[in-house]
């Protein structure tokens, strides 16, 4: 499901003003890291935010490309990856939530926190879980227009259930993240694990959170066909 080695950049998810990328396109996880850049007022160069980054050669031309580098971001416990690298190497904080325990201590750089706003990204902070069985901190981040879901959602195709552009996270499918998710109207969802959705996305993220129950036993049973090659 993880690759390791010689990563290969896959660029993915680009718009006006951000880019994604997949740093092992064969591998089954389909570790997506994103960038958005963000007018600076007293610069001519954008602010360029780093979301949940899994390092890769090129990587740093990428997001030279958007502006210069201001932080990077961790949304989820699990999700330290390569953030420290790239953070050390632009010479940025990494941020982190302020609520989130067990995370800061093991990065090898510099740590912000934020609250419900990260610094001056124009993104909102907001908490989708916050759980210790299963452990699981997960904070979303909307900007009005780009919606990043670190965990939740996905679309690799083991969060994927039948005719699912976005699907719930397999363990989460009986207790779908619906409070936390609903009702945003994002123009488009980006996620930690494979491409994101451009269009209809607010239309995908209800898709998901209804049908995740419904369509659980589906999932697991692709699954489960998929584990031992039927």
């Amino acid at each position: 499901m993880k690759s390791d080695g010689d990563a290969e950049l896959h660029e993915i998810d680009r718009f006006g003003r951000g880019v994604g990328w997949i740093a092992y396109p064969d591998e089954g996880m389909e570790r997506a890291s994103h960038a958005v850049a963000v007018p600076n007022e007293e610069s001519e160069t954008d602010d360029v935010w780093v979301f949940d980054p899994v390092d890769a050669p090129g990587v740093d031309d990428l997001l030279e490309g958007l502006g210069a580098v201001a932080g990077v971001v961790i949304g989820l416990d699990r999700h330290k990856r390569d953030s420290a690298e790239i953070a050390t190497r632009h010479d940025v904080p990494v941020y982190v939530a302020e609520w989130m325990t067990g995370v800061a201590d093991e990065i090898d750089a510099p740590v912000e926190r934020f609250g419900s706003r990260v610094a001056d990204s124009g993104f909102e902070a907001f908490r989708i879980r916050d759980s210790s069985v299963p452990p699981w901190q997960e904070v979303g981040f909307f900007d009005g227009e780009t919606l990043i879901v670190p965990e939740s959602l996905g679309s690799a195709s083991y969060f994927r259930g039948d005719r699912e552009r976005l699907g719930v996270h397999p363990m989460l499918r009986l207790t779908p993240p619906i409070e936390a998710l609903s009702g945003l109207n994002p123009e488009r969802v980006r996620v930690g694990h494979g491409v994101g959705v451009d269009e209809r996305a607010a239309l995908a993220v209800e898709d998901a959170l209804s049908g995740s129950r419904r369509k659980a036993l589906g999932l697991y049973a692709k699954t489960l066909r998929s584990a031992i090659g039927i």
